[in-house]
C-alpha cells in the first residue's frame, strides 16, 4: 500500500494530538499505525487480520441506537464482562472498510469504551474482545439508519 501525502498528514497529525494530550503513548501511537485490519475490504478479512473467527458471547453488551437518524454519528458502546480483556475492536459490517475501531485495555481496568461511528446504511455493528491467551469473543447489534430518524 503506497500511503498518499494527505494520509499521512492526517495520521500522524492525530497520533501527534492524542500523544500531546496524554491518551496514548509514544509506543502506542507508533505501534497502531502498522495494523493492516483497518485496511481490509471485508468483514472476514478483517477478523482474520485481527486473529480469526471469534466464537459468540453473552458477556459482552453492545449498546447502540436501534435507528440512527445520522449515519454519521453513531454513538456505539461496549463492556466486557470477560476476564483477561486485553483489547475491544468495533465492526461495521457494510462499511468499506469494517474495522472501525480498536483499544487496548490495561490490566486491571475496566473493559469498558465508547465511541462514535459511521455507518453508510443500516448493517449490523459488531464488537470484538480479545483476552491475554488471544481468543476471540463477539457480539452483534442491527442499527437501521435512516434519512431524519423516520424508521422507514
Amino acid at each position: 500500500m503506497n500511503p498518499t501525502r494527505r494520509t499521512v498528514l492526517k495520521t500522524s497529525s492525530a497520533l501527534g494530538l492524542l500523544v500531546a494530550c496524554g491518551l496514548v503513548t509514544s509506543q502506542q501511537a507508533l505501534a497502531a499505525t502498522g495494523r493492516e485490519g483497518f485496511s481490509a475490504k471485508s468483514l472476514a478479512d478483517a477478523l482474520a487480520a485481527v486473529g480469526g473467527t471469534p466464537a459468540d458471547s453473552k458477556d459482552i453488551v453492545i449498546t447502540s441506537p436501534d435507528i440512527a437518524e445520522n449515519g454519521a454519528v453513531v454513538p456505539v458502546s461496549v463492556a466486557s464482562n470477560i476476564p483477561g480483556t486485553s483489547e475491544i475492536y468495533f465492526f461495521v459490517e457494510k462499511n468499506p472498510n469494517p474495522l472501525a475501531a480498536m483499544f487496548s485495555i490495561p490490566d486491571g481496568t475496566i473493559a469498558a469504551v465508547q465511541s462514535r461511528l459511521k455507518l453508510g446504511q443500516s448493517t449490523n455493528v459488531v464488537a470484538v474482545v480479545k483476552t491475554a491467551d488471544g481468543k476471540l469473543y463477539s457480539a452483534s447489534k442491527e442499527t437501521k439508519v435512516t434519512l431524519g430518524g423516520c424508521g422507514g
